[in-house]
């Protein structure tokens, strides 16, 4: 009898549903994986939703163990927590986190689940893949000692970024945001808070996360001289115009790029990165970026209210109750 999982696919856009999907005897070196919680990056899966991946980008934005092609129909997403119910037994019955997209169980190599620390509860580790960003971010930018620091964009990226640098030594950090609801956030990680006509100036290090032309504009607005913007935004098939004239010369400012796909750090694997980020996720001020959550089964319904903006979200996790299986 074939044994089947049952996954979330988007058909086209605007439109998803649940099917059920083939799932393989764990062999040598893999392990089986019973979802407990995934959850939904907004930014990157509404893009992916509304079928805006350029195609000059479909190689480059596949998710590690995503199925079918851009645009449709796919099986996408990167943040999933389970149990370990079959494998080696150094890992049954641990929870891991996996860069999976949205299903019920699944079968992986063992090399491609991070056990979650016991100081880390399931329910928050769904936050592990976006916080792995913005340590790679962090170490892309290399803030110093007493840095002044904003973070432009207070979405999952940005607000996962402002977490992390929130206790960075003698760093004034400030989460910068048109959606004055936002300080509710910032005020939850412990940093500051401004839109974007008050936020304070003269910083050596802003990071870019709001993925708007508006937003890079104020991220230079903000440099003092010889100061450095970090662009981690993701415009997918949009054309952007970038502020390069007036005071960008003057000052000397950099724009560089920090992209997840490549460790900003050449002494630091892959797996490491993921490590440090759920050891970051000891903290529970963490919790601020989740904002919501539904049942897996519900996810046709909930998923276009996400990409619409009808439900508001930084993360938002998806309960799969008790994960099954059917033969």
């Amino acid at each position: 009898m074939t044994r089947t999982a049952s996954a979330f696919w988007l058909n086209e856009s605007g439109k998803g549903e649940v099917r059920q999907v083939a799932l393989p005897e764990p062999g040598p070196g893999e392990v089986e994986v019973r979802t407990l919680f995934s959850g939904v990056s907004r930014g990157t899966e509404t893009l992916v939703f509304r079928g805006g991946v350029p195609e000059n980008q479909y190689a480059v934005m596949r998710a590690p163990f995503q199925e079918g092609d851009f645009p449709w129909p796919v099986k996408y997403g990167y943040l999933n927590v389970g149990v370990v119910e079959h494998g080696p037994e150094q890992l049954r019955g641990r929870t891991v986190f996996c860069l999976y997209p949205h299903q019920t169980r699944y079968v992986v190599p063992e090399s491609a689940v991070t056990p979650v620390p016991d100081t880390v509860p399931a329910a928050r580790a769904v936050l592990a893949g976006t916080v792995e960003t913005a340590v790679n971010a962090v170490w892309d930018a290399h803030p110093l000692i007493g840095d002044r620091i904003a973070v432009v964009g207070g979405g999952m990226v940005g607000s996962s970024i402002a977490a992390v640098l929130a206790t960075f030594p003698g760093a004034r950090v400030q989460l910068v945001d048109a959606d004055p609801g936002r300080q509710v956030i910032a005020d939850q990680l412990g940093v500051g808070f401004a839109l974007p006509g008050n936020a304070l100036d003269g910083c050596d290090l802003v990071f870019h996360a709001s993925a708007t032309e508006p937003g890079l504009t104020t991220a230079l607005n903000l440099l003092a001289p010889e100061g450095r913007v970090v662009e981690l935004s993701w415009y997918g098939d949009r054309k952007i115009a970038v502020p390069l004239g007036e005071f960008f010369h003057s000052r000397r400012l950099t724009i560089r790029s920090s992209q997840v796909g490549t460790v900003g750090r050449q002494d630091r694997t892959y797996a490491e990165r993921m490590a440090l980020a759920l050891d970051l996720l000891a903290d529970d001020r963490f919790d601020a970026l989740i904002t919501g959550d539904s049942a897996f089964e519900d996810l046709p319904d909930v998923m276009p209210k996400l990409a619409g903006g009808e439900i508001p979200a930084l993360c938002h996790r998806i309960d799969y109750g008790q994960g099954h299986v059917s033969e």
